[in-house]
Order: C-alpha cells, then structure tokens, then sequence
C-alpha cells in the first residue's frame, strides 16, 4: 500500500555492534569503516563502561537520561513505565562514583573549549606525562598549579589542584594494585593471614617488620614491599571492552596453510593441552597464559647494583599482531631489590598462584560484551620464559655446574676444565645424532681418539617429572646462616628446591613448562664470538681456556698472535704455550686489522639499515 511504513522496531534499544580491526588491517582503513558504519563514540565514555562493568551500560540511554534529568533537576517520562521518584535518588557508591567520572568526561576544559578537551581527559594526559617523562610529584604539583593560574575561578574548581586529587580522581577507573610487605631476608610475605599489621617481626629469623619509626611518622614503614597487579580484573576487563572481546576467540580459527607456527595455537604444546584438558578446551573464550620475567637494573650501570626483577603475564588467545603489544602484556608483579630474590622467588609468586588457582578450579563470572551475555571463564598458564639465570629461579633446577643441563640432568657429559676453571660442554650433542652419522665416528675434530656410541636420551614425561618432584624435602625460604642443599646436589641431580609451580594441579600435563629467551642466547653467542674474534679484551676465550682436559694446549698451524695477551702486564699477562717445534701459540681464530674493519663496517651497514626499515614502518 502507498504510503504505508514498515515498522522494523517497537520501541526496544538495539545495542550496535562496532566492527573490530581485522588481523593485519591499518588503522586508517579500521577507522575510516568505523565512521561510516558505526556513529562517532566518545572513547572516555567506551573507557567508563568497560571500567563499571556491564550493569550500567545495558540501559545506557537510561542512565544518561537520568544523569541530565538529575542535574538541571528535571523529569522524563520513562519508556518502562518506572515512576520518576524511584529513580530520581541520590547514586551511592559505585553508581556515584561512575556518574561522577561520566560528568568530568562531558564537562568542557573551560567555557568556550571547543577542541574536545574535557576534565577527564586534561587530567589522564597529565597522568601520563608524568608517567612517560618521569615526573616526581613535587614537579607535577608545581606544573598543575602553574597551569591553573590561568584559568577563571570558575573552571578552577572543577579541576584536581594536586597529585593526590588527580589520583583519587581517577582512582574508580579500577585496575588497581595492591602493596604487600616482605620480610628484607624474603623468607616471609605478609599475606594473608600474615597481612595484619599486628604481625611486627618474621616468624623465621625474627626479623622486625617495620623501620624504626621517626618522631614526624604517622604510620608504620616496611623495610620491604611487594606491588601485585591483580590479573582478575585485568581478563575481566579483556571481555567488558568492546575492543578486544571479539579477538579473544582468535585462536578457535586460527589455521596454518603453510604448516609455519605463527602463533602458540598452532604449535603442539597448545594442542595437547586440549586434548588432555577437553573441557577446558570446549569453551574458546577461556584464557591462555603465559609468565614472563628477567631481572635489570632501573638505575644505569654506573650507579650502585641493584636488581629488580619485574613479573609479566602474555595473554595468547589474541591474535599474533595484538599480543605482544605493551598494552596487551600485564605487568604482574614488581619484586623489590637490591638483591635478586634467586630461590626466594617462590614467595614473591604466592599472590598470582592463588589467583591462578581459582581462575582453574572456579573461574570468574565475566560479561561478554561482544555476545551481550555472562559466562564462566577460566584460565590456565601454558608455560614460563626467561634467560637460562631466570630459568634456574623459577623451575629450581640449578643452572650451575656440570648438571645445568635440565634435559640431560644426571646423564650429562660435561667436564671440567682445569685450566679454565669452567665447565665445558664441548662434544656433549654428538649423542642426539643419528646413529648412522658420520659425526659419530669421527677421532680428530671433537675429543680427540673418542667416538660417540651413546643414544639419544629419552625426555622424562610430566608424570615422571612429578613423581622426582614429589619427593623433594622442604627447603628454609630467605638467607639461612648456613647454605642448605638438597642431600645428592651437583652429583645426582640439580634441584635447590620443588617449585610454586607445581602446585597448579595441571601443570604437569604442560608438553613445555620452561621457554628459554631466544633473545638473550642469541645475544650471548653473538656477543661472545664477536669478542673473540676481534680480541676484544672481554673475550672469555685464552690460552687457558684453549688448554684440553689434559693440560696440553692444541697445536695449531701458522696463525695470527694476539700481542695484547703476550705483552700484557699484571692481570693480563698470560702463560704462554709452545708446541713441539717450539712455535709460540695464539689463537687461530683471531682477525687481523684488515678483516677487523670489514667486520665492523658491515656491522654498522645492518645496523643503519635496520634503523631506517624501522622508521618506515613507523610511518
């Protein structure tokens, strides 16, 4: 009939769903099809809803009828049928807290601001100048202050005036830490039941808690603190933003045509861990984890040692081009120096285990913001990385001595050598070969007169690894007067003492529970032939180390000498070696001035051209 419209809605609120970027996809193509697709969304107001949770952003028009209606102190009629005295109470609590934050998010800089520039907004970029500029609070007291001058009364009273204001400003945002104390030996973290303050010294070596209080302190100081980064709320807040929940279910799709691992879910470990945990597996929205750590020092080289050690957690189930991106990596844990907290890590870790155990046991109730709908999701860490030291303190087999191979462990080949004073796994891979190989028969160019008959060693299985575990003793936590070691240790086995991991129930099902750092050992090997090669004075590689397990040094043919070893004096001055025609030995692998400079200009040719392939892609 002419005329007549065909009505689509009947008055119900349609929650529109915004397109997310494609894996691959620039931004400017995601943005230019959010314009037309999608009508333009205030980003601190997105940045609220996903802070306050799903309950407020279900009747969101609602919410913002009533926020105005409740400031210029007017009615509406509303579209339920709810009476107007009902809803036109004061908000208490979270809801004030939220209608708060929407206010500042909507209120103008100043009268007349034009550009966009809200409170909210002024207030986070100055948070995050002080964060990127290294800002002390004193500084950005002064700044702020400086600042406000030039604003009316008016305009001034709605803005934070100090560090502190701005903090308890933005404080409901959530995503928050908490602050526990550690006893300064780290036997003992006050969590828990130990949290009280009313605990004033360890229950180990009755070390005071607390500094000894000033005339001007109001409240007590400890001598040692641990920050912990809840990762709760954090995969709580992956699901509530409408930005990420739709890539947290990447990984249910991810397929390999090339037969390349682009991504942990195309690798074996990923896929048997679903298949020996299928009810974990069947639901893609449960979270993939994985710990990484390493220790620096925030103070420069030259300035008094000093290791802090920081604690992060990777998200996998994000695709390849979203999870490694700094936003994405959550930092976990700050352990406090100076010193490394080494075996001591373990207690360090107790608040992110027992969150790891609920999230496997219980899961959390989180909101689905792609799917408008709650689920039960749970989460599993797949493994850990870290340089061979990191690897040491959290898998607790040292990584120290002739046992520092966790694979080989009591069936290792190495040796030590005399004259270097070091151990030495040289010719300690031949075993791995095939039994064929030449390699295997081969007297001159490894050990000399040795061949090779050993097999390939058998990998222990999670189950066997467990059982080894089971019947490690209890070792003292923080710096025991006498050094405590496992009974067998260096001659047996490894262990210094059972790991905090294997209290996760499934942690032994994991194919690979340790990940080596491919950075740092790649780093360490260049860096190591590169000194010897340009006798560089920290090179690791002298006559000494040159020397075989018999004490005769090699013979080698005419080669280039280094004169700094021979003409050093003190320290430098090195014993030097002949061969049975009484030729002075050096080093054959040394380069001589001409190859030097070639090596360094070709070093300096990648380096350049690496700079300017990074500043393209950067714009």
């Amino acid at each position: 009939m002419d005329g007549y419209l065909i009505w689509k809605r009947h008055g119900e609120i349609i929650h529109r769903k915004r397109r997310c970027t494609q894996v691959g996809e620039s931004s400017s193509v995601a943005a230019t099809a959010a314009m037309n697709n999608v009508p333009s969304v205030n980003q601190l107001r997105d940045m609220l809803h996903d802070a306050i949770g799903p309950n407020f952003f279900i009747n969101e028009n609602i919410a913002t009828r009533v926020e105005d209606a409740t400031q210029f102190d007017a009615s509406f009629d509303d579209p339920y049928g709810v009476s107007t005295e009902s809803i036109f109470e004061e908000p208490r609590g979270d809801a004030k807290e939220f209608f708060d934050l929407l206010r500042a998010a909507d209120t103008p800089l100043f009268d007349g601001c034009d550009d966009g520039v809200t409170v909210l907004k002024w207030v986070c970029e100055l948070m995050s100048a002080k964060t990127l500029f290294n800002m002390s609070v004193t500084n950005w007291d002064y700044v702020v202050k400086r600042s406000l001058m030039t604003f009316k009364k008016v305009d001034r009273e709605k803005l934070p005036t100090d560090y502190y204001s701005a903090k308890k400003m933005l404080r409901h945002l959530g995503l928050g830490y908490k602050k526990y104390d550690v006893c300064v030996n780290n036997c003992i973290l006050y969590y828990g039941e130990y949290e009280s303050q009313c605990y004033l010294q360890c229950s180990v070596f009755e070390e005071p808690r607390f500094k000894q209080r000033d005339v001007h302190s109001t409240k007590p100081i400890p001598r040692k603190s641990l920050w912990y980064l809840p990762i709760i709320p954090r995969l709580h807040r992956l699901y509530i933003s409408r930005k990420t929940t739709e890539h947290m279910t990447w990984h249910l799709n991810c397929y390999n045509e090339n037969k390349k691992i682009f991504h942990p879910a195309c690798g074996e470990a990923w896929k048997h861990f679903d298949s020996t945990h299928p009810e974990f597996a069947s639901e893609p929205r449960n979270v993939r984890l994985g710990l990484c750590t390493n220790g620096f020092t925030p103070f420069g080289h030259f300035a008094s040692p000093y290791s802090c050690w920081p604690i992060f957690v990777s998200v996998y189930n994000l695709p390849p081009t979203i999870c490694m991106k700094q936003e994405y990596v959550f930092l976990s844990l700050i352990i406090q120096g100076p010193q490394s907290p080494e075996k001591n890590i373990d207690v360090m870790l107790r608040p992110l285990i027992d969150d790891l155990k609920q999230l496997w046991y219980s899961g959390i109730q989180t909101y689905d913001s792609f799917r408008h709908q709650y689920f039960l999701t749970r989460a599993a860490l797949m493994w850990t990385i870290s340089d061979l030291p990191g690897y040491g303190m959290l898998s607790r087999w040292s990584t120290h001595g002739k046992l520092t191979c966790p694979y080989c462990m009591e069936n290792s080949k190495a040796f030590w050598l005399e004259h270097g004073r070091k151990t030495s796994f040289f010719d300690c891979y031949r075993q791995f070969l095939p039994p064929n190989h030449p390699f295997r028969r081969n007297k001159n160019d490894f050990i000399k007169g040795r061949t090779e008959n050993g097999t390939m060693l058998e990998r222990l299985s999670g189950d066997e690894m467990r059982s080894r575990i089971h019947w490690l003793p209890d070792v003292l936590f923080g710096k025991p007067p006498q050094k405590q070691e496992i009974h067998g240790f260096g001659e047996v086995h490894n262990w210094v003492k059972k790991s905090i991991f294997w209290e996760l129930s499934y942690w032994h099902t994991n194919l690979i529970r340790h990940n080596l750092n491919v950075m740092h050992c790649e780093k360490n090997f260049f860096d190591n032939i590169l000194h010897t090669v340009m006798d560089d004075p920290m090179t690791k590689d002298n006559i000494n180390q040159q020397a075989n397990p018999e004490g005769r040094p090699p013979t080698y043919p005419e080669v280039y000498t280094s004169r700094r070893q021979h003409k050093g004096k003190g320290k430098d001055q090195l014993p030097v070696y002949y061969n049975d025609e009484a030729q002075e030995i050096g080093l054959n692998m040394l380069l001589d001035k001409r190859k030097k400079d070639l090596t360094l200009q070709y070093l300096m040719l990648r380096y350049y051209l690496r700079q300017l392939v990074g500043s393209r892609k950067d714009s």
